[in-house]
């Protein structure tokens, strides 16, 4: 653990303040299951590990709680939750109807050059991620499109609220690459949306989106099964693509 967590303070060297370097490193150890759900978290191990203070963990541990990924509980300690189904799906709904909506308008309006090449260009270091198996930093560059694409259109608020609901999903996407959701097919739905939204195609620029975004209902009843421990329990109803409902085994 401590490691992993290392390496992703030192990716983080240059960008904030400690607080917010400490909140981000922690969300994404969280997402990417250097933190494992269930996992008990001290504030001095950590405080430790980073060489700051115990306060800048405090206050990390208070976001973190907001965001829907750890439990404080008084008096027992701080835990990483466990995956939890519901919020997966409701952030999907949320996320869906935000990314299609600006899709939809810019292809509608529009894209500058500049935006339109940047996305190409991502989409091609995406590609070259396939080719070295470089999961984490497509993982990244997949989180750099979409919020390219937000900002592009003009829509920074959009990319604000997709970012506070998507944590949950977020891990379930992290789990899912590569064995549940290749990183090709990824790749290509995200070259269906330039495309669609290049060619000034509203309906296709949504109908691309749509696709993108339900990629994460083919895979997550495979993931419950995999992985039960990361997972709370629970179990909900999944519509798949062709909008028909069915239910994790669990």
């Amino acid at each position: 653990m401590d490691n992993g967590l290392q390496a992703l303070w030192q990716d983080t060297h240059d960008r904030g303040s400690v607080r917010q370097r400490l909140y981000r490193v922690l969300r994404l150890s969280i997402i990417r299951m250097v933190l494992a759900p269930g996992q008990a978290l001290s504030e001095k191990e950590l405080a430790d590990i980073f060489s700051v203070s115990r306060q800048p963990v405090r206050e990390a541990f208070i976001r973190l709680s907001e965001a829907g990924l750890v439990e404080v509980r008084p008096q027992r300690g701080t835990y990483v939750i466990r995956i939890s189904q519901r919020a997966v799906l409701e952030a999907r709904f949320v996320r869906e109807a935000v990314e299609v909506a600006v899709a939809k308008e810019a292809a509608e309006q529009g894209l500058d050059d500049r935006t339109v090449d940047d996305l190409h260009e991502l989409i091609e270091r995406q590609r070259r991620c396939i080719e070295t198996n470089d999961y984490d930093r497509f993982f990244q560059l997949d989180e750099d499109f979409h919020r390219s694409l937000s900002l592009g259109a003009g829509h920074t608020a959009a990319w604000r609220v997709t970012e506070e609901v998507k944590a949950q999903l977020d891990r379930v996407r992290y789990l899912s690459i590569p064995e549940s959701t290749p990183i090709a097919k990824l790749a290509d739905q995200h070259s269906m949306i330039v495309e669609a939204i290049a060619g000034r195609d509203p309906e296709a620029a949504s109908r691309a989106m749509r696709l993108h975004q339900r990629e994460i209902l083919q895979s997550l009843p495979e993931l419950m099964r995999r992985f039960p421990e990361m997972f709370d329990g629970t179990s909900t109803a999944v519509v798949s693509d062709n909008n028909t409902p069915y239910r994790s085994t669990r």
